[in-house]
């Protein structure tokens, strides 16, 4: 359950919401949990529908990212899809190696700690697809896992 808020309260943060692209819902369940904004975002670049053959991200998908307001944008690019290939993208802040989705929580939380240096972990959302790429956000201790098709369809 949610927590009564002032009205005001209530819209600064569905204008947060929209600024970071969530529904509301969204945005105020994560809030409730973690107490935090969302500072960054990381998207997998199976996310981002990037891959070796098409490193550029789909247009729907780029203008989604550059709409997005005061947060960081970081890639996770899954394997074989370089960091290098995958930063040729603008829209992104910058890009990282995904962990290997089948290795262990230690190992997953060392790639994506490194992903997102010295930011607060709660206070990063994931975006992916799939089961192996939610079990990152619970091996790295981020704030919430969002399913990219309801990511860039909402």
């Amino acid at each position: 359950m949610l927590p009564n808020l002032p009205v005001e309260v209530v819209r600064l943060r569905v204008k947060r919401a929209k600024e970071l692209g969530l529904p509301y819902k969204t945005y105020a369940g994560i809030r409730a949990q973690t107490g935090h904004d969302v500072v960054a975002f990381l998207f997998s670049s199976n996310a981002l529908h990037s891959s070796p053959q098409a490193p550029i991200i789909p247009a729907p998908e780029a203008a989604r990212l550059a709409a997005l307001a005061a947060v960081n944008r970081i890639g996770l690019a899954v394997a074989p899809l370089s960091a290098r290939a995958l930063g040729l993208n603008p829209e992104l802040d910058e890009t990282h190696p995904a962990p290997y989705a089948l290795g262990r929580f230690p190992e997953i939380a060392r790639g994506l700690r490194a992903a997102i240096g010295t930011l607060p972990a709660d206070r990063v959302v994931l975006v992916g697809m799939g089961a192996l790429e939610r079990d990152w956000c619970a091996a790295g201790r981020l704030a919430a896992f969002v399913p990219a098709d309801h990511y860039f369809s909402a």
